[in-house]
């Protein structure tokens, strides 16, 4: 029996693949401890799964910046910078103490790309690192860059060597701003654990002791790129969203308006742009009435569900439970929401919000699975076209059918797992 660490940060986006990747490795008879923010370590345990604190939750980071929790969640979706230099970088140095003190008797860490401790702890005690990829986008490939904002200067469809090499020039830069901005409190972090400076920039790159990239979506996605580690391999989905960790059944009053009339349209923010949604649930409703159909909310809000004439309100639903009865999905972006409508087969509406959204995004859009609208524009007017407009679409309808029976599994967690335990 194997003794694995799996670590990871940030929303339920990032800890649920994990819980999915713990719960397949100890059914295949291994031991598992998950690393995450304190807040997390509930669920995980709820899930059947040992967890540890490594560093502090969500309200824990507000009450330290002196910002309400909607405060600091604007902050992040209007600046890209401000995950690192506010969160991961003022806790690297507890983080990494206290991954090392779990790692104690380990043979494998698996860690996501953003928990940097990871790479150091395993460096440091000589354990191989799969590395676990769950944003398509994070592979900073040159054959196919990022469609976000932040890397709107590079060249997206290049079939030249010049367009590839001018990506690898951008890449380079951003290697040199990376090393720069952070190099000299990651290396700080390093000598304390004996370690020199890192041969390479946070985020962009793996860290030395990588043996296996494992690429955490479907291929409807896309294939890996030519110029992919060559450890890494596309293992699909990782799927789990139950709220408690434990096994759920609907709320009632979600289960009845389900069932009484036709499949609604489901808006959602996952489970962090929630914390500063603006308008968008405002514009939800009333598209939804414009459009004369009918509508689940997930808000992310504590409390009763409320209904308001065609739609109803309500604070979390498992995705998995409600998007297969939707007749469309509109939500943001993030990879594991969008992973769900794939898996339910179902047209998507995507109004990205920051980092890997838009990527995702232009993905469902080139895979003929859904249309995309910027989060400034979704209006009244502009909202309902690109809304109606999907739901009127046969072809994209049978299309995402297809992909979700063909395409998207159900075993990405367990041939993650499989990956994992053969580093030992």
């Amino acid at each position: 029996m194997a003794r694995i660490v799996l670590v990871t940060i940030g929303s339920l986006g990032d800890l649920h693949p994990f819980i999915a990747i713990g719960r397949a490795l100890v059914a295949q008879g291994h031991g598992v401890v998950l690393a995450v923010p304190e807040d997390g370590v509930a669920k995980v345990r709820g899930a059947g799964l040992d967890a540890a604190g490594i560093l502090p939750g969500y309200r824990a980071i507000c009450a330290r910046v002196g910002l309400s929790a909607e405060a600091v969640a604007a902050r992040i979706l209007d600046d890209p910078n401000y995950v690192i230099d506010e969160i991961l970088m003022p806790t690297l140095q507890s983080s990494t103490a206290a991954l090392d003190a779990l790692a104690v008797g380990a043979d494998v860490i698996a860690g996501s790309i953003f928990a940097l401790s990871a790479g150091i702890v395993a460096e440091k005690r000589g354990l191989p690192l799969a590395s676990v990829v769950l944003q398509p986008m994070t592979l900073f490939s040159a054959w196919r860059p990022p469609a976000a904002p932040r890397f709107a200067m590079m060249r997206h469809d290049p079939r030249s060597v010049i367009g590839r090499g001018w990506n690898r020039a951008f890449f380079a830069l951003a290697r040199i701003a990376l090393r720069r901005r952070h190099g000299a409190r990651i290396d700080a972090v390093r000598a304390e654990h004996g370690l020199g400076p890192a041969a390479g920039a946070p985020m962009l790159d793996h860290g030395a002791a990588t043996k296996a990239v494992l690429c955490c979506w479907s291929s409807a996605l896309g294939m890996l790129p030519p110029d992919a580690p060559a450890c890494a391999a596309l293992v699909g989905f990782p799927f789990f969203d139950s709220e408690s960790g434990g096994t759920e059944e609907l709320a009632p009053e979600i289960e009845a308006f389900l069932r009484d009339g036709d499949a609604p349209i489901v808006f959602t923010l996952g489970s962090f742009a929630v914390a500063a949604p603006g308008g968008f649930y405002e514009r939800a409703a009333e598209i939804s009435r414009a459009l004369g159909r009918r509508a689940l909310l997930l808000t992310g809000q504590a409390g009763a569900a409320r209904r308001e004439g065609n739609c109803l309100f309500v604070g979390y639903a498992a995705h998995s439970a409600v998007f297969p009865r939707a007749s469309i999905v509109v939500h943001h972006g993030g990879a594991g929401t969008t992973g769900q409508a794939l898996r339910a087969g179902r047209p998507q509406v995507i109004v990205p919000h920051f980092g890997d959204q838009h990527d995702n995004a232009a993905r469902v859009v080139a895979a003929g699975l859904g249309r995309t609208i910027g989060r400034g524009q979704f209006d009244l007017a502009r909202g309902k076209a690109v809304i109606a407009g999907v739901l009127a679409d046969r072809k994209m309808a049978t299309r995402a059918e297809w992909v979700a029976r063909h395409q998207v599994g159900d075993d990405g967690a367990a041939e993650a797992a499989r990956r994992i335990v053969a580093l030992v």
